[in-house]
């Protein structure tokens, strides 16, 4: 049921243009949403998208995708990434919890690092 809106956001991470990304940001995020993870955080759709863009360029050649299924109750989502170069294997993982908005966009997303890139 919320797989489109999961797969926008992911789209959103992997847009390499600038005013694509904040399309997608747009469509994914309702005006006043938050994102929050462990290394950085933005406010609104236009902010968290400067906010990936930054995230890009420390991942060059590298892909996010979703792992796993869905698990959704009373407005939050839980669902699992992976950050990979093309069919590889992950270089880093984690998991989003989000709530929902009244539109069903995205209000806020937290998200956890399960593991992380070797430095």
């Amino acid at each position: 049921m919320h797989d489109q809106l999961i797969d926008t956001y992911i789209a959103c991470w992997n847009e390499a243009d600038a005013a694509r990304r904040a399309a997608l940001a747009g469509k994914a995020f309702a005006q006043a949403a938050t994102y929050t993870d462990p290394l950085m955080e933005g406010r609104g759709p236009d902010g968290i998208a400067a906010m990936i863009g930054a995230a890009q360029a420390q991942f060059p050649g590298l892909r996010f995708r979703r792992s796993g299924k869905v698990d959704a109750h009373h407005g939050v989502l839980r669902f699992a990434w992976e950050l990979a170069a093309g069919d590889g294997p992950a270089v880093a993982a984690g998991t989003d919890i989000a709530e929902l908005a009244d539109d069903g966009r995205f209000a806020r997303v937290i998200g956890f690092i399960d593991l992380a890139p070797e430095a």
